[in-house]
């Protein structure tokens, strides 16, 4: 190898760009090759909900740096590009381009972006014309093609995915049914009160939502005509695997990297693998948890983005640690917006931990002023010393905010009597005088004292 640094990243989404640019301001003389299984690079997949709801015009608009930007900064951008091997003793990755040509390309540092799959629920007419998964900008514009002429969707599962592409497909007046597998939607965020809440909000938006149900079957000959769930079958042209995703760790098992107790990739804080100088960031990682420290798998842009910076920054031969996570996780359905952070009273319980919790309804302004819009806040602390494990918010707006500043209180170990003391500011058309926040810490508070 030359004396020249060579960082080879596969993957060129939210961790791997990422890795690319902190790698790049590390060391600005370093070669640095991208390797891209897609057409296209780093674009936004949280947007294409959006988009299919007329909320954002196109999905161009989702790509995130124009081309002169991989220029700019020196990248070998290699897109339509797959890893197909790797030899880590040798520091040697084997990529085929689209066309079938071969090339072995050397590296001092390796950085595994390699995201997730789509998980697709295996049933009977999985592969029929209108089923789709929601991942990539191609199949956006499948979906998109599709909903021109169809009439009415299923949607199988209700996370956050799933909850906003029945977003966009009411917006295109499609009559729209979630089927969960799951009593309750969004469980890894919302504990049973608080989805139930966000469930009559839903449906009062006319979608049709099926709790604790299991497809059995997708029918239809060619294209899909409808779903059976037990005994029952809906009729719909239009299915969505909204069934979340699965870290993509087939080549980083072939070289050896050790996986964690989620199936994902095992690292450092360094993010570095078992395996001397590989790297591995996003969605394929499996991370730790500041409020618990155990493992979790949080498949959140945010932390793919932080985990690529510090991978990147390592790869090139600097230093930084990242320090876990909190999942902190929000989203806008229809005319409101939910958020979340920190642990569910049933995740804490689950993890070993006694827990209260305090739910109130306020208002977003001053409740005399035109506008203004509810917000119910739960906050979930541990009962001993009142450390706040975890919150839940649903409003009309200013939820995403809320979420931030509890995962930042999360983070520095805040009480639910200092989170109730807080000083917070006050003006009519923006908020009211007594904050949710501290109305809902306010109750917890008072129930560890009692």
């Amino acid at each position: 190898m030359s004396d020249k640094q060579k960082i080879v990243i596969i993957g060129c989404n939210a961790a791997g760009i990422n890795a690319a640019n902190a790698a790049r301001k590390t060391d600005p003389s370093s070669e640095i090759i991208i390797i891209q299984k897609e057409k296209v690079p780093a674009y936004s997949r949280c947007g294409m909900p959006y988009v299919l709801a007329h909320e954002i015009p196109k999905f161009e608009d989702l790509i995130i740096f124009p081309p002169s930007h991989y220029r700019m900064m020196k990248f070998d951008l290699r897109t339509e590009t797959t890893a197909i091997s790797c030899d880590p003793k040798e520091h040697i990755v084997e990529v085929e381009s689209k066309e079938g040509e071969k090339e072995k390309i050397t590296y001092n540092s390796l950085v595994l972006a390699t995201g997730a799959t789509p998980f697709i629920v295996p049933v009977k007419g999985q592969d029929l014309e209108n089923v789709f998964a929601i991942r990539t900008l191609d199949d956006g514009r499948e979906i998109q093609e599709a909903m021109k002429d169809a009439k009415s969707a299923v949607v199988i599962g209700a996370g956050f995915i799933g909850l906003e592409t029945a977003h966009a497909l009411v917006e295109n007046h499609i009559q729209t049914t979630i089927v969960e597998l799951l009593p309750s939607i969004i469980p890894t965020l919302f504990d049973y009160d608080m989805a139930g809440y966000v469930q009559q909000m839903i449906e009062a938006n006319g979608v049709k939502m099926l709790m604790g149900k299991r497809i059995s079957e997708i029918l239809g000959n060619k294209k899909v005509t409808g779903v059976k769930i037990g005994d029952l079958k809906i009729d719909c042209d239009l299915v969505i695997m909204a069934t979340g995703v699965r870290p993509s760790v087939d080549l980083a098992r072939e070289i050896g990297c050790e996986l964690g107790i989620t199936r994902a990739i095992r690292v450092n804080p360094q993010m570095r693998t078992n395996i001397p100088d590989v790297y591995a960031a996003g969605d394929c990682v499996e991370s730790q948890s500041m409020i618990t420290g155990l493992p979790c798998l949080i498949q959140l842009g945010t932390n793919a983005v932080r985990q690529g910076k510090v991978a990147g920054i390592n790869a090139a031969g600097g230093y930084s640690t990242f320090p876990g996570v909190i999942c902190a996780a929000m989203s806008k359905i229809f005319d409101f917006e939910i958020g979340a952070a920190g642990l569910t009273e049933n995740q804490a319980q689950q993890a070993g931990f006694r827990t209260v919790s305090g739910i109130i309804t306020g208002a977003t302004r001053a409740e005399y002023f035109p506008g203004a819009k509810e917000i119910r806040v739960k906050i979930v602390a541990e009962p001993y010393m009142g450390r706040v494990m975890g919150a839940q918010l649903v409003g009309g707006e200013d939820v995403a905010q809320r979420a931030n500043m509890l995962s930042i209180a999360i983070q520095n170990e805040m009480t639910v009597r200092q989170l109730m003391n807080a000083d917070t500011g006050y003006a009519p058309p923006l908020c009211d005088t007594w904050e949710p926040i501290a109305l809902a810490s306010e109750i917890a508070a008072k129930k560890i004292e009692r």
